[in-house]
């Protein structure tokens, strides 16, 4: 009951950022790769949705081995969380400031997701964060402070609403490769092949 209490919560502050926020502004996704690359992938996912978690164990991986590494793309992370707990473990990825951490952070909250991402206690989700988290070195107070940060929650929900205007998201992952929608089987032979015409 708790967890729809909040999700009831997350629905809220989001109709009211609808309502009430300056959507212009603009809110930056997390990137990795060569910015002047000729292909830019971008990612629309919530961070407890399990096709996300399967996209990113079955394609992140290997793309960031063959072509993130080699300056071959640029991959764009783009907040697009569906529930509170989402939200909270999108703060915790951004707690970071390093972009290599960042992608490590998000890579683990993925691999444990059915770990975390269970049960109706927000505050029991949130100590699962904290402690994936401080495997890479995080501080508690740091993390601690990164959960109740107002300006950081503005800037991902800001970017979910932006994403909802520019890009129509009605599932998520919802993934982009150079503006054009990718809708092929999620198997990284496959994202291969459409990455491969384009270089």
């Amino acid at each position: 009951m708790l967890i729809m209490k909040n999700n009831r919560l997350f629905s809220i502050i989001l109709i009211l950022m609808l309502a009430f926020f300056n959507t212009s502004l603009s809110s930056k996704p997390l990137e990795i790769g060569n910015k002047s690359a000729k292909i830019t992938v971008k990612v629309f996912s919530s961070l407890t949705c399990p096709h996300c978690a399967s996209f990113h164990s079955k394609i992140y991986k290997d793309l960031k081995k063959e072509y993130i590494d080699s300056n071959l793309i640029k991959f764009e992370h783009h907040a697009f969380p569906l529930d509170l707990a989402a939200l909270n473990a999108e703060k915790i990825v951004r707690c970071s400031s390093i972009t290599e951490t960042q992608f490590k952070l998000l890579t683990k909250i993925y691999d444990k997701q059915k770990k975390w991402a269970v049960g109706s206690d927000i505050n029991k989700i949130n100590e699962s964060l904290i402690k994936i988290a401080q495997e890479e070195k995080l501080k508690i107070s740091d993390l601690e402070k990164c959960l109740i940060d107002e300006a950081k929650q503005e800037n991902i929900l800001k970017e979910r609403i932006q994403a909802q205007k520019n890009y129509n998201i009605t599932s998520t992952p919802t993934i982009y490769i150079n503006d054009k929608k990718y809708e092929d089987k999620h198997e990284f032979k496959s994202f291969k092949k459409q990455l491969d015409k384009l270089l």
